[in-house]
């Protein structure tokens, strides 16, 4: 609890699940970030359902409160007028190696409070807390571009939105090994949790799931807080019987030309259920288009089609932004497909893990030490560049170019893109 020149108090409480103490708290902070982020004013039912899953997860709450009057007629005291919560999931960071992170979600700052210092304080707070307790990343996803690099946040991950044309024009250049069967959507609150925990061991870049993406799947409860019953679902078996792949989905409408299904969750934990799963959705009667609005963007499919041109896609657009809380114990949880040394300047904004430090990595293991001050640099980049070729979905090369990282050892920058390569395309398909 703090105060920002006797106008602010800041509280942090747990999420509580209705009828438990604090509740009333909890959903009045649900109802600042629903103002937030534009929705429509969310039923007590809606406020119930979502927070029993925050709960589940462990979420935790800050608001920044009105301590000074509140003007007559505006929103009462208790809904905060800035928000920010968290809870903690892994992360892949290559090779099957897993590092827990915080996970920064539902940030918003009231229009009428903007320019107080609030969200600074919040971030700031939180992450050293996070650092404290040994935490060694912080995550988010960002509805705006421009506002978390001041924090050392740094892009980790891409994503897009396809098109996929399944006229007679669809083929895939694969021959099936597994089946796809239509199911029960509701079978995926038991069957999606154990397929994603197979996908979320073997990608870099995936963070661990929150409740809610269960009952998202399985048309349990959608975006708007009530069941959809249009959510459809097919699960993939493999050659030894077992579920290794899902897809959940809708159909967009009749009135919706060309006639489309949407992808609303589609998860495969190998090459061959990810192919299947579109020769499945390819070929579903009259239909002529299939949308997803995750997929990656070093996608397979697009090899995989005869012809490639049947994906319309947007540009890459940012999805994972990670912040390293500490350099040395972030770079000693990874593995490292090629040796050698590295001399790196960090610098932080905040101050949190700032420094220049000797990266040695041998048979694939790091070790990291703090170097005196003034030691001469390999590579120079603040913790947000840091932060974004970290999971191996960045390139330093790129980053060299535009400035991100300084070079000033000649070809240190190619060094950095072998060392913290990864073994598959880096991609996160979790939004929070």
């Amino acid at each position: 609890m703090g105060d920002l020149s006797g106008n602010y108090e800041i509280r942090r409480f747990p999420a509580v699940a209705e009828g438990g103490e604090g509740y009333a708290a909890a959903a009045a902070w649900a109802r600042a970030v629903a103002f937030g982020f534009h929705d429509a004013t969310r039923s007590a039912d809606h406020v119930a359902r979502s927070m029993a899953t925050y709960q589940r997860d462990g979420r935790i709450f800050t608001g920044a409160y009105q301590a000074a009057t509140v003007a007559q007629h505006s929103l009462p005291a208790e809904v905060p007028v800035a928000t920010f919560g968290t809870f903690r999931k892994t992360l892949n960071v290559g090779f099957g190696r897993m590092l827990e992170a915080q996970m920064v979600t539902a940030v918003t700052v009231r229009t009428s409070h903007r320019r107080r210092g609030l969200l600074r304080r919040m971030m700031t707070e939180d992450l050293q807390a996070a650092r404290d307790d040994g935490i060694g990343v912080a995550a988010l996803t960002a509805s705006e571009g421009s506002i978390y690099g001041r924090f050392g946040y740094g892009v980790a991950s891409l994503e897009r939105s396809v098109k996929v044309d399944t006229t007679a024009r669809f083929s895939l250049r694969h021959q099936a090994t597994g089946a796809v069967e239509v199911a029960d959507p509701k079978v995926l609150l038991e069957v999606a949790p154990k397929v994603f925990d197979r996908v979320h061991r073997h990608t870099p870049g995936s963070l661990g799931r929150q409740e809610w993406y269960w009952l998202l799947a399985s048309g349990s409860l959608n975006r708007e807080g009530k069941e959809d019953p249009a959510v459809k679902a097919a699960l993939h078996y493999g050659p030894n019987g077992d579920v290794d792949g899902y897809v959940s989905y809708r159909f967009a409408g009749w009135d919706t030309t060309p006639a489309t299904v949407e992808v609303v969750d589609l998860v495969a934990a190998t090459d061959h259920a990810y192919l299947e799963l579109w020769q499945y959705l390819g070929a579903i009667d009259l239909v002529d288009r299939v949308t997803w609005n995750e997929a990656p963007v070093d996608d397979p499919l697009a090899w995989a089609l005869t012809d490639p041109r049947c994906i319309d896609a947007s540009d890459s657009r940012d999805m994972l932004w990670l912040r390293i809380l500490d350099v040395k114990k972030a770079l000693e949880a990874r593995h490292y497909p090629a040796d050698g040394r590295l001399v790196l300047h960090v610098g932080d904004p905040l101050g949190l893990t700032a420094g220049t430090f000797a990266l040695d990595v041998d048979a694939g293991q790091a070790g990291v030490g703090l170097l005196p001050q003034g030691t001469p640099p390999d590579l120079a980049m603040d913790v947000a560049g840091l932060s974004s070729i970290y999971l191996g979905g960045v390139c330093p090369v790129t980053l060299k170019a535009a400035g991100t990282i300084g070079e000033a050892t000649p070809g240190a920058a190619f060094q950095a893109r072998q060392m913290f390569a990864v073994e598959r395309a880096t991609h996160c398909l979790t939004h929070f």
